[in-house]
């Protein structure tokens, strides 16, 4: 069955505008997505995936490794020719064990010819595209932090019964999931590039829109894949050229000092958010078109890249967005 398109998601702007970011950038360091159940967190990341044009990967290498890659890691990326083929995107069940996920040793090669041999996993999989976590607050606290080690330096290291393999893991993590079953430990949470929160539509006219559509995509969903397809192409354009313009773009000195206050008005801990929101407003204004980095760019993307980064104020129990909102009313009016 088709994929639903990306551009015939309604509403949830602010996650669509968090995932087209971290595809401009996936060095900000993934996207967190808590809301409710049914709001298209999962559907969303998958159309994005699906949009991306096919990498070009080695026809042997296990981990779909690129000329650079084979370099790199000539130890574990095969040769062969280059091939297309699709932008991964790797589901991970919550009942995943560590070594489904780094990688284990290759117990039918060790059986048939004695020798030590890595089976990848799904870090592995993972490599050049999606990494989604399905309720990642329900995922032990340990693989949270083995993931985000991973996705932050690009590079996945097993040392386990005498193996010693490293290969590249460049993914983009995508993590979803419903407040209501269990908060993210705020260490683990912070480690998140950007933050997102999904409600479910509370206007008629949205509702019965994601009806329609929906109807008309399970009735033909070809015919409906190919009705958005021009959509669909203009946000890939508007990808293409955001990562094209985005070493190029000036951040001005007013830019960096206007973050700076932000951050401070708001108490976000560690120059983490300083460094995210600089990023995530690189980001966007490069998705814009814009030859600099301006403050209208900062203040959109201000909520996604601080909200879970604020320090518990005993005094204001208001909500993270809430106290971004107010903040930036108050600094930039």
């Amino acid at each position: 069955m088709a994929k639903f398109p990306f551009s015939a998601i309604v509403g949830q702007d602010e996650m669509k505008q968090a995932l087209l970011i971290a595809a401009v950038d996936p060095s900000i360091g993934g996207v967190m997505v808590f809301g409710d159940r049914g709001t298209g967190k999962s559907t969303a990341a998958r159309a994005l995936a699906s949009l991306l044009p096919p990498i070009t990967a080695h026809e042997n290498c296990p981990y779909g490794g690129s000329k650079e890659d084979a370099l790199a890691y000539p130890d574990v990326c095969g040769g062969g020719p280059l091939r297309k083929r699709a932008v991964p995107f790797v589901d991970l069940p919550l009942g995943a064990t560590e070594d489904r996920v780094i990688g284990s040793l290759d117990l039918e090669k060790a059986l048939r010819s004695g020798e030590k041999g890595f089976e990848p996993g799904l870090l592995a999989k993972a490599h050049r595209g999606f990494l989604y976590i399905d309720e990642i607050n329900l995922l032990e606290d340990h693989l949270v932090d083995l993931l985000l080690d991973v996705a932050a330096s690009g590079e996945n290291v097993v040392e386990r019964e005498g193996l010693s393999v490293r290969h590249p893991a460049k993914f983009v993590l995508i993590g979803s999931g419903n407040p209501e079953e269990g908060e993210l430990r705020p260490q683990l949470l912070d480690r998140f590039g950007l933050s997102v929160e999904v409600r479910t539509p509370e206007d008629i006219e949205t509702r019965v829109s994601i009806m329609r559509l929906v109807a008309a995509n399970e009735r033909d969903p070809d015919a409906f894949t190919a009705q958005w397809a021009g959509e669909d192409e203009k946000i890939l354009k508007q990808i293409a050229r955001g990562k094209a313009k985005l070493a190029k773009l000036e951040t001005g000195e007013d830019i960096l000092i206007d973050a700076a206050h932000l951050c401070m008005a708001v108490g976000a801990d560690g120059l983490r958010g300083e460094l995210t929101l600089m990023r995530a407003a690189r980001a966007f204004a490069a998705l814009e078109g814009a030859r600099k980095v301006k403050r209208e760019h900062l203040i959109a993307v201000a909520p996604s890249a601080l909200r879970h980064r604020l320090r518990r104020d005993v005094l204001d129990e208001t909500g993270s967005t809430v106290r971004i909102t107010r903040a930036l009313q108050e600094l930039f009016g």
